[in-house]
């Protein structure tokens, strides 16, 4: 058995229990319910390595050119090698790895192989919620009939995927969705890791306490200084304890997450028939130049999904989540539905501007998009030429980039110095 091999396998924990408790003092089932926690591998630059074989084993960069102000979108293992990470500055990118390739950010091209991949995940459930371009989650329950046990399951999706793409993706399979997410990112790269109902508490008491997820480093701070230097410490504690620290929410949050219960951060709200993208980010972000380019980026991603499903939207909103903790959501109907990125942007960040705090750290942003209708259901305007001229334009590169014609950047996103 191979090291990784015997790595993941001894999460598997074989004993179950039919019902748990949650923070609230409820008991609910878990019995027969799975979900996978689906994460593409360094996807921007992987796809940069796919389109561009001479880039294999290099280290590939996705995000703002050298001597421009910006982050790092995602990088290749390679370079994660030399520390890089997502999110951090690219002037220390380029200190830590000199000799990596620097590429622009090609949304479009990549929401193009998402969108292809989520394509191959809806012929698994159709239970799939994409939580970002690059992820998604899905309930199997029911499904063993059709694709066997979940390890048997997830191998043959990694297999479709990587013969149809030539990407590899990691799965985390659990009876609730956090754990899921979890076991997705220790399972990297090109892994499974299944959680076997029962033993949720236990996987996450063998774990260190950066890998909670929904916990930044401030919040770790905060919680060595009381003395909880581990998720084994935090699951000892009195929830009391966790509410004192980070008010009601906050410490509910954590208390449910450290147990291995899911404090429902992923959701599906269909009547609402939404779609939205969000990012977290590795390190609490307070500079509103960043922060605009990564909303930007979003508005491509959700424009390319609408773009893909022939839909509009009516109601553009943004969540943004502090450092701290607290949360925040906004949004803003429109006078006539969209589809274009430009509006997108235009008002997430209408709205970002207008509810956040110049300086107050950030750990995720995200956009929202509601009220969709068919395309052929909209009215146009003799008032809205401009912004029909871009979204016209913006139909074009999608269609060039479907068909595989062209791969289109935005001129901001050259490499140039500044």
């Amino acid at each position: 058995m191979s090291r990784k091999k015997h790595r993941v396998m001894r999460y598997q924990i074989a004993f179950q229990s039919p019902l748990t408790e949650n923070a609230c003092g409820n008991s609910i089932s878990i019995m027969d319910r799975i979900f996978f926690h689906v994460d593409m591998d360094a996807f921007f630059a992987s796809v940069e390595q796919i389109d561009n074989p001479s880039l294999a084993g290099k280290p590939v960069i996705v995000g703002a050119a050298p001597g421009r102000r910006g982050v790092v979108s995602t990088c290749s293992y390679e370079a994660r090698a030399f520390g890089v990470h997502s999110a951090m500055p690219i002037s220390q990118a380029v200190r830590l790895c000199p000799q990596g390739v620097f590429l622009p950010v090609r949304m479009k091209r990549y929401a193009e192989v998402s969108a292809r991949i989520m394509s191959i995940l809806s012929s698994y459930t159709p239970d799939v919620l994409q939580l970002s371009i690059d992820e998604a989650m899905l309930d199997m329950t029911g499904t063993e009939k059709l694709w066997g046990a979940p390890e048997a399951c997830a191998m043959h999706m990694k297999r479709m995927i990587r013969d149809t793409t030539g990407l590899t993706i990691s799965i985390g399979a659990s009876a609730n969705r956090y754990v899921a997410k979890i076991a997705s990112g220790i399972s990297k790269p090109d892994g499974f890791l299944w959680i076997k109902p029962g033993s949720e508490r236990e996987f996450l008491r063998s774990l260190p306490l950066e890998k909670l997820w929904g916990a930044g480093e401030k919040t770790r701070e905060r919680l060595k200084a009381r003395g909880l230097t581990s998720i084994a410490a935090m699951q000892d504690a009195p929830i009391a304890l966790l509410m004192s620290i980070f008010g009601t929410s906050g410490g509910r949050f954590l208390a449910m997450a450290s147990q291995g219960q899911d404090p429902g951060v992923f959701t599906r709200d269909d009547e609402n028939k939404s779609i939205s993208t969000e990012r977290t980010f590795e390190a609490d972000i307070v500079d509103k130049n960043v922060l605009s380019d990564e909303f930007r980026m979003l508005a491509d991603e959700l424009s390319f999904r609408l773009w893909d499903k022939k839909l509009h939207a009516g109601c553009v909103g943004i969540k943004l989540k502090f450092a701290d903790f607290s949360s925040l959501t906004r949004q803003k109907s429109l006078a006539i539905p969209a589809s274009s990125a430009e509006t997108i942007y235009q008002e997430a960040l209408h709205l970002f501007e207008a509810h956040w705090v110049s300086g107050k750290a950030l750990r995720l942003i995200g956009i929202f998009l509601t009220s969709l209708v068919p395309e052929n259901h909209c009215e146009t305007s003799l008032f809205q030429e401009e912004p029909r001229k871009s979204a016209l334009a913006e139909q074009i590169v999608h269609e060039l980039q479907k068909s595989g014609k062209g791969n289109l950047v935005r001129g901001t996103q050259l490499h140039r110095k500044r």
